[in-house]
């Protein structure tokens, strides 16, 4: 590839699946970018959304080599859209509302040059079995999940011993959508 890629995200997550890639990029990373989003949207799209306003926050320090590479990723559960938890008992509340239902895990991911834009959205439906409260707060506890959207990872041990089904991509749960990126850096 003749562009260089800048991962502009702190997910640790991402940079793993990322560098599975075999593609070599850097890791630059703007702080207090904003995340908010219009309440008139729908919430399959707002990932999306914000991928695209990340994506401008870098629009002045692209060079013209470079790819740069935004991302988000929302669970929702019921229509409403579940975040990263503040605290211990809001991670609780949003595993509890996971338990034994279907979900959607949708990440936005937004591709940026000096002449060019492409953004899309992958969505994964996932299946969690019946969670007990035992279950959830061995799961808070020793996994620490206040920095994953929907309280939860999905590579974790509440994925090892939850998820009963899994319709999509499952890198997208993870936080990127792996394939799809590959194909869309393969067309720059």
């Amino acid at each position: 590839m003749n562009k260089k890629i800048i991962l502009a995200s702190g997910s640790p997550r991402r940079e793993e699946l990322l560098k599975g890639l075999d593609i070599p990029f850097e890791v630059i990373l703007k702080k207090n970018i904003s995340e908010y989003y219009p309440e008139n949207i729908a919430a399959e799209s707002v990932p999306e959304y914000i991928a695209q306003e990340k994506a401008a926050a870098y629009k002045d320090d692209i060079k013209e080599n470079e790819i740069i590479l935004t991302a988000d990723t929302v669970v929702i559960c019921n229509g409403k859209i579940l975040g990263k938890p503040a605290d211990q008992n809001e991670a609780r509340k949003m595993l509890q509302a996971l338990s034994n239902r279907t979900h959607s895990v949708t990440t936005g991911v937004c591709l940026t040059t000096t002449s060019r834009q492409i953004h899309f959205h992958d969505t994964t439906l996932v299946t969690f079995r019946d969670l007990s409260l035992n279950e959830i707060d061995y799961y808070i506890e020793h996994y620490h999940p206040m920095d994953k959207a929907g309280a939860y990872g999905i590579q974790e041990w509440i994925g090892y011993i939850g998820c009963t089904k899994l319709e999509g991509d499952y890198y997208n749960v993870m936080g990127l959508p792996v394939c799809r990126v590959y194909e869309e850096l393969k067309k720059f």
